[in-house]
């Protein structure tokens, strides 16, 4: 008795990759993810590895992630992808804090947070 395969998250032509615990802001993150949605995912890797905020590294991981999944595991055809989603969410939050004047105590928050790509094959309309 074997286990029914699950069934996939993503449509046929679709592949996704996520990382979580960045430690960035979601906010922050949300910026870099808005400079790739709906791109093709050469010009959003061009896009990401020539931007000066830090965390876009982590984003082009990420897509490269996803980008491998679609060649590797689904069979898409590399040329034809396009980053078709790309969303942010909230993760953990570290507390710290520092002693401030006349006893009082300024607190401090580290935000992390978790970013999903989903890439999907779009054929070149002729």
């Amino acid at each position: 008795m074997a286990k029914e395969k699950n069934p996939r998250r993503v449509a046929e032509n679709e592949a996704m990759a996520k990382i979580r615990m960045l430690r960035t802001s979601p906010q922050k993150l949300n910026l870099v993810a808005g400079l790739i949605r709906g791109k093709k995912v050469e010009k959003a890797m061009a896009d990401l590895t020539f931007s000066k905020k830090r965390i876009a590294q982590d984003v082009r991981k990420c897509l490269q992630s996803a980008i491998a999944n679609a060649e590797n595991n689904h069979n898409l055809d590399v040329d034809e992808l396009v980053v078709a989603e790309a969303y942010v969410g909230k993760n953990l939050v570290m507390k710290r804090g520092r002693p401030r004047a006349r006893g009082r105590f300024g607190r401090i928050i580290k935000p992390f947070s978790e970013i999903t790509i989903k890439v999907r094959q779009v054929e070149e309309q002729v």
